[in-house]
């Protein structure tokens, strides 16, 4: 069979040595990074201070809708941001919790950096937060969440899909059953957004969050903001800075928000990190996530049979229409066993509750499925594992 998205492999020099199977959490480096981190320095080096009236200043909005072509969002109403936290500080510091309306809603396999944010505001005594349990540390029951979602929800930060076993979640039921008692969503698209289709306005969902340093093939310090078009003008972040003031330049000391999506923004931006982003999400743009999307459930498919083949025991869902973009291994030794798969190049990592975690992105060739499964059982009937057993959850 003919893998026409194979013609990508060369844009990626990680590719030509390793086998390269952990795109959920760096996906490879475009060549086309180097050009772009080039012309960063250039612009640096010959323009100076000229470069932010020349490009600079606009690039959390003009990146921003790159990254709005991969999830369906207008132009104008994605922002960049260094990372999903800032975002999600960002966004909580736009509500003022009242007695009726002060509880937060999440599922116990939330991404813990996120849970973080909340927690720490809970902590101020005006927030409440509702943890929705998992039966198998694996899926979250869609009735469970629905239930938690009452009119004394104010927001629900919820995963697209979750990080430890690639669970996709019904985030179409989760923002109306939200909408329907007034409470606000975000939604974390950090596993999804260009390995899973997904259209902001479809879902009407009110925020969405996520980052480059995955799927995107965008690297780290680049992270984005959708905030839902009709919302921009009412709401007040108080994380803020100047850029989100409606005239920066003018540098009054009263803040006046912009009139769009700038205000939400704060200080000054990660220009070089937005430089290295573009490569991958112009990529990404131009293959399409639904390309990307149908290779990825034939292969991850595939891993599946072949992990259990070999008498592995395998912890994501098995129904595709569930499932993100990665598969989860579990074994007893699986920490070891990453350890000494990363040492022999076959690039994956583990986490505690889940296993070895493998993604192939739309760079993977179907042998270099076999090669690790393969590789997995060597390592486990060789005990090779054992000189790594104190080992842990790395990257």
């Amino acid at each position: 069979m003919t893998d026409e998205l194979l013609k990508w492999r060369s844009e990626f020099p990680i590719l030509d040595k390793t086998v390269y199977l952990i795109s959920h959490s760096l996906g490879a480096m475009p060549k086309g990074t180097y050009e772009r981190m080039q012309a960063y320095a250039e612009t640096w080096a010959t323009r100076g201070v000229r470069a932010w009236a020349e490009g600079w200043w606009n690039m959390p909005v003009s990146v921003g809708d790159e990254v709005g072509r991969i999830i369906g969002a207008e132009p104008g109403s994605v922002v960049m941001h260094q990372n999903v936290s800032i975002c999600q500080s960002l966004i909580l510091s736009c509500f003022e919790p009242t007695p009726k309306r002060n509880k937060i809603v999440y599922s116990e396999l939330n991404f813990p950096s996120v849970m973080y944010v909340y927690e720490a505001h809970a902590r101020g005594g005006k927030l409440r937060i509702e943890t929705v349990k998992s039966d198998d540390g694996i899926t979250v029951p869609l009735e469970r969440m629905l239930a938690a979602i009452d009119e004394e929800t104010l927001l629900v930060p919820f995963s697209h899909v979750l990080f430890k076993s690639a669970f996709l979640q019904d985030a179409k039921a989760i923002i109306d059953r939200a909408h329907e008692v007034g409470a606000t969503v975000v939604l974390d698209a950090y596993q999804s957004a260009g390995t899973v289709p997904f259209n902001v306005k479809d879902l009407n969902v009110d925020f969405a969050t996520g980052g480059s340093v995955k799927w995107l093939c965008g690297g780290p310090g680049a992270g984005y903001l959708y905030v839902r078009p009709d919302l921009q003008l009412t709401l007040e972040p108080k994380t803020t800075g100047w850029m989100a003031h409606e005239d920066p330049f003018a540098f009054d000391t009263d803040l006046r928000y912009a009139s769009n999506a700038t205000r939400f923004l704060h200080g000054s931006p990660a220009i070089p990190a937005l430089y290295a982003a573009q490569s991958g999400y112009r990529i990404i743009n131009e293959i399409g996530v639904a390309q990307i999307r149908k290779k990825s459930v034939r292969q991850t498919t595939r891993l599946i049979e072949l992990a259990e083949e070999a008498g592995f025991t395998v912890t994501s869902p098995k129904d595709a229409a569930r499932r993100g973009g990665t598969i989860t291994v579990m074994h007893e030794h699986a920490a070891a066993m990453a350890t000494e798969l990363i040492n022999r190049e076959f690039i994956v990592d583990f986490r505690p509750g889940a296993g070895v975690r493998i993604s192939p992105h739309f760079y993977t060739k179907d042998e270099e499925l076999e090669l690790v499964i393969e590789e997995m059982k060597s390592i486990r009937d060789t005990r090779a594992y054992a000189k790594h057993e104190a080992a842990g959850a790395a990257f």
